[in-house]
């Protein structure tokens, strides 16, 4: 029996008119091509597990397709989080901050997991697949449609062998229309969701599973805006770092002493304190506006640079660790707990914080300095 690709569409947090209307057209466009079921949801970030939305995604089986305002990582761990797993599938669709020397970064990586285990390699992860494009790379639907199109390609869900031809276009904007308002009076009633209940003139219940185009299930989540840290596995080297550093009980461990997110909603609203000290770039915050915390694979697990900078520090000067640990002293303050500055960190770091020894080239700086030239 020829499988169905299920696409996931999840609507960006904010109403902005242009990104409402490009997930429109993207979900227009997929309802033209056969065996693709597309469900619509909230804002994936702000669902709750035990959401009617979360509860819908982890009914679906089989490879999967996720089309967010999310950087690729970002929506991949926040259903992992989810118990909704799978292997990453690669996507042709790349972000501009994701745009580095590909082959450094996996030299890098590597490198690095020869001597760092990480939290993915004792794990199970299903047979699957699971695509993640990100909506910020284009405004363009057809990009994303065309995406789609080539991974059920790639996934072997071949539109010869459903009987149907080679794969649909994109509609033009004026069978859209005609779609949206139809001019002959034998047009079929439009249903509770908005949608015809036709697809190229045919009933949908007269067609098998396996043929049928138009499926869309659009879900309805009163989710409010949330915020809190996603644990990306494949860095995660089950430090710790992130439960001592955090002094607001959202980090926990599992039965096997795993790092995990356990009160995601006790943490401090747009504080990203924890992911600045995590040595490697581990803990993602989706909505942060800095791209390297939000997610962007522009930073691997042991790439040696100013982190500092990269990740958008407020105060000039300072490290990565000693930002982190004024953002969350603030969070401290503002609950009415005491600031307790970086003793934790130079418990757990001390050569971060250990001042450095001064060689025959700190002399030599200083005495041009001191000849202002």
């Amino acid at each position: 029996m020829a499988k169905r690709l299920s696409v996931i569409v999840s609507q960006g947090a904010s109403s902005n008119p242009a990104k409402r209307q490009l997930e429109e057209d993207v979900i227009t466009g997929l309802m033209f091509a056969p065996a693709i079921d597309v469900t619509v949801v909230p804002n994936l970030y702000d669902l709750k597990p035990d959401s009617t939305g979360m509860l819908a995604l982890k009914g679906i089986g089989g490879d999967l397709v996720i089309c967010s305002w999310m950087f690729e990582r970002a929506a991949h761990w926040i259903l992992d989080r989810n118990q909704i797993s799978g292997k990453v599938g690669t996507t042709l669709l790349k972000n501009a901050e994701d745009d580095f020397d590909e082959e450094e970064e996996e030299e890098e990586v590597e490198d690095s997991a020869k001597s760092k285990p990480r939290v993915i390699e004792r794990r199970t992860v299903p047979n699957r697949r699971i695509y993640c494009l990100d909506f910020k790379i284009s405004n363009a639907a057809p990009t994303y449609i065309d995406e789609v199109l080539r991974i059920q390609k790639e996934l072997g869900v071949s539109m010869v062998s459903l009987g149907l031809g080679a794969p649909r276009t994109s509609p033009s904007n004026e069978q859209t229309q005609r779609f949206e308002s139809p001019t002959n009076t034998t047009a079929l009633a439009r249903n509770g969701n908005g949608l015809a209940d036709f697809t190229n003139g045919i009933l949908l219940d007269d067609v098998s599973g396996e043929s049928a185009a138009g499926v869309v299930n659009r879900i309805d989540d009163e989710s409010a805006r949330r915020w809190y840290p996603v644990i990306d596995y494949s860095r995660c080297t089950n430090c710790l770092e992130c439960i001592d550093f955090c002094l607001f009980g959202v980090y926990g461990i599992d039965k096997i002493d795993t790092i995990l997110v356990e009160q995601p909603d006790n943490c401090r609203k747009g504080c990203p304190a924890c992911s600045r000290v995590c040595p490697e770039n581990a803990i993602i915050f989706p909505q942060h506006k800095t791209p390297a915390i939000a997610g962007s694979a522009e930073v691997g697990v042991s790439l040696k640079i100013d982190l500092s900078q990269l990740f958008g520090a407020p105060e000039q000067g300072k490290s990565a660790a000693e930002i982190a640990a004024i953002e969350r002293d603030e969070q401290l303050i503002m609950a009415g707990r005491q600031a307790v500055g970086t003793a934790v960190l130079e418990k757990r770091q001390p050569e971060k914080f250990r001042p450095a020894q001064r060689d025959e080239l700190d002399d030599l700086v200083d005495q041009l300095d001191e000849l202002d030239i």
